[in-house]
């Protein structure tokens, strides 16, 4: 299967003998409808203490995006308030803020066991045309010219962590292709950036708002991590306490989470246990169609420490 052939890839509607990772993300993001206002979405047990926050920011998106017709989301601001049961199911209520000649504006309150999880303010734009510049992709090896998730486990298999090691061996919904894998095994403090590329394992349908809320999904996954490089330490560190507190994403352009992303990552700041990171994600052509910026917890703490 060639890397240059996206067609060649497994689609999400092909017959398959089992379902695949990238189906159950699509059947998590298809929410429940309740009411007039209000959505129910799945909340997978994976083995994970709580709720992985791209999931519930994916979610609240769809559930926003279903009570808009004719506009795309352009941004959202959101905040991460107590972490997520994994298993439990998740009540998304939608407040329609307002409607107006071009935008649309929702707020989205995600409620699990009676308590409120998550809040997001969501906008929606219809297409206009007007001003257009964008800043320049960095120049980094192309994803056929790194090595697969596959290919990077094998090279990298004896050096890992066992945790690490479960965490790769995992069937995910997206791929993952780092321009500097050395990351994964290296512990020397580094400046704090790190670039990766990402794409869906399979092919999605021609819906615009399935694909802003897997890329959505998607963005939560390495960005918080880059706050760490800066002092050696990594996302699996025994000694380590890590949460989103907050996460904003702007959708600049069109794209589709099915084909090739570079997300280009830093961290400007970290203090106070808090970690800054920003995002810019660009297709392979160099366009750039979405920025990121999330601030979350990074407390030192003892290995038998518990969140609360």
């Amino acid at each position: 299967m060639s890397e240059q052939d996206p067609q060649a890839r497994q689609s999400i509607g092909g017959s398959t003998g089992n379902e695949h990772a990238l189906e159950k993300l699509v059947a998590i993001l298809e929410l429940e409808q309740l009411e007039h206002n209000l959505f129910r979405g799945r909340s997978p047990a994976q083995g994970w203490q709580r709720v992985y926050g791209g999931q519930v920011i994916g979610q609240a998106l769809m559930a926003a995006a279903r009570t808009v017709e004719g506009r795309r989301s352009h941004s959202l601001h959101a905040y991460f308030l107590l972490p997520g049961a994994p298993g439990t199911p998740i009540v998304y209520e939608v407040e329609r803020i307002r409607d107006g000649g071009s935008f649309s504006t929702r707020r989205v309150k995600a409620i699990q066991n009676g308590r409120a999880i998550f809040s997001m303010s969501a906008s929606f734009h219809q297409e206009e045309t007007s001003y257009d510049h964008q800043s320049e992709m960095p120049k980094v090896p192309r994803p056929e010219q790194l090595p697969s998730e596959r290919q990077l486990l094998q090279q990298l298999f004896n050096h890992l962590p066992e945790n690490i090691k479960a965490y790769w061996q995992r069937e995910r919904p997206i791929e993952m292709r780092p321009v500097d894998p050395t990351r994964i095994i290296g512990r020397e403090p580094r400046k704090p950036q790190q670039s990766v590329w990402i794409r869906t394992n399979g092919r999605l349908s021609d819906d615009t708002a399935l694909h802003q809320c897997v890329l959505a999904y998607a963005s939560d996954f390495t960005l918080l991590d880059t706050a760490l490089i800066a002092h050696g330490k990594g996302l699996f560190d025994k000694d380590i306490q890590l949460a989103s507190l907050d996460h904003a994403i702007w959708f600049h352009r069109p794209f589709r989470a099915d084909d090739w992303l570079l997300y280009v990552q830093d961290s400007p700041s970290a203090f106070g246990a808090r970690g800054f990171c920003r995002g810019s994600v660009f297709t392979d052509d160099g366009t750039l169609v979405a920025s990121v910026a999330q601030e979350g917890l990074i407390r030192k703490r003892a290995t038998d420490y518990v969140l609360k």
